[in-house]
Order: structure tokens, then sequence, then C-alpha cells
């Protein structure tokens, strides 16, 4: 599913393409899908432009040209994005399309029907009512800190609560624990200052790495723990060849952790207690 670097492309894409040029028209193949009632969404959109982006974990919101109408996207499971011309056929899956008087249209594209569009008064406001933290590129060492001492659950699903800290999504948790050297299991609260300075380091690397490879995991480095995770999902290579720990080569163990599908290093992150 998209997670925060998937996210950001998105957004960069969307800024490189449909910026700027007024919306004529919204179509809606699905109306289920959007968390703002139809008659509202082009009552507030039309003759509007998109003028620039902001992205918070795995929400992505489009500001437009009058105050107080944002849009925002959620792209779900499987969500993407499709900026093409209105002469060439519409995308699969693109239920909803922003078509512009340029005459190029701005697809939402939703394969499995799990993602959303609506709008959105103030960003901060609907942050603070869903409970969502700072982004995970822009939350401080202090403000991480905070949040994760304040849960004595184990640590990996605290990482994956968006109140703690937002847009981590399962892979990019157990990335971030293999490149800090803690175990998934470790209680939060008995983090040490400097587990947390390393897990703060290690979600910037982890983001930085992926957004820069535009999150195609082939191309990550190859001390990454997400090539393991990848060869383990597909049926067509030899996993027993690729189960090891790229840094010491200890074989690495699948769990379950919080309800997730969680891979480490029992040699390198070792559960302390």
């Amino acid at each position: 599913m998209p997670e925060l670097p998937e996210v950001e492309i998105r957004r960069q894409y969307l800024e490189s393409s449909a910026m700027l040029q007024s919306i004529r028209h919204i179509d809606v193949e699905d109306r289920k899908l959007l968390t703002t009632d139809y008659a509202t969404l082009v009552e507030q959109l039309v003759g509007r432009q998109f003028t620039c982006t902001r992205r918070v974990g795995k929400n992505l919101f489009v500001f437009t040209d009058k105050p107080g109408v944002i849009v925002r996207m959620h792209f779900g499971m499987t969500g993407d994005l499709a900026y093409y011309h209105a002469s060439l056929d519409r995308p699969r899956f693109a239920r909803i399309v922003f078509e512009f008087d340029s005459g190029f249209n701005l697809g939402f594209l939703c394969p499995r029907k799990f993602e959303r569009v609506g709008l959105v008064g103030d960003v901060d406001t609907y942050l603070a009512e869903k409970k969502i933290a700072k982004d995970g590129l822009d939350i401080s060492l202090a403000g991480l800190s905070e949040n994760i001492r304040r849960k004595k659950s184990l640590t990996k699903p605290v990482l994956l609560d968006q109140s703690v800290v937002a847009g981590l999504g399962n892979w990019i948790v157990d990335e971030v624990l293999f490149q800090a050297r803690i175990h998934p299991e470790q209680r939060a609260n008995t983090l040490t200052n400097d587990q947390i300075q390393v897990l703060y380091d290690a979600i910037r690397l982890v983001l930085e790495t992926a957004i820069h490879h535009e999150a195609i995991y082939r191309d990550f480095p190859k001390n990454f723990l997400i090539h393991v995770r990848e060869w383990d999902t597909s049926p067509y290579n030899d996993l027993e060849a690729h189960r090891f720990c790229p840094r010491c080569g200890t074989r690495i163990e699948r769990s379950t952790v919080g309800g997730r599908t969680t891979f480490f290093c029992p040699d390198e992150q070792v559960l302390s207690v």
C-alpha cells in the first residue's frame, strides 16, 4: 500500500503537473469514495485552481486559491494519480477525475476503492481532530521522545501509531528498527535516550532513502532489510538464499508483533528487559 514515501512521490508528481489550472468539472464514478458530498465538492472547487500541497504522513492536502478550501487525498491500499490530456483514454481505475480548462485531467486512481477524497477547511485542525502527530520527516527528536515515552506498549505498534509519529507503515517500521538495532518487542517506555536518538536517525534514513529511490525497493542499499521482505513475498524466487541478515549473516526471523507480520535479526536486535 502507499506509505509515506509513495505519498510524497505522488505529492511531487501533482505539484509538477496539475498546479495553477482552473478546474472545469469533476467527474466522480463512485461517490462512496468522497468524504464530502458531491454537490459541495463541485460548488467549492469548480473555477478554483490548485496552488500548493502539503503532506502529513499518508495524507496529501492540496490547497486551492480559495482560503479554507483544501482537498484531502488518502491513497488507501493502492491509490495513485495520473495526469493526462483529455484526448487520451481515461486511465483504468480513475474513478475521480479533475478536468481542467487547459485540456488536461488529473485522475485519482482507486483500484480497490479504499481511497478517499474530500474537503477540509484547515489542515492543522483536521490533524488535531484525527489525532495525527507530526510527520516522520518533520517531528523533532524531543517530540518523538515525548510521544514514545508515554507508551508502555511494544515499540513496533507504538511506531505504527499515527498519534505518535505520522506516516510509518509496516515495512518502514521493520526497516527503522533493523537500522536502529532495536527489537520490535522492546517496551517503548524502556528505550534509552541513546536508543531514541538512533531510532530518530533511522526514521529519517529510511524515509529519505525510500523517497530518493522513488520507493523502488530493489534499488535500496544492500544493507536494508527490505530485500528480505520482498523476496519473502515473491512466489518466484528462492527464499532460502535471501533470508539472511545483510550485515551479520544471521537468519532473519519472521514473527507477528501487534498483529502485523514482522521481520528482524535476532543477533543484532536483541530484546532488552
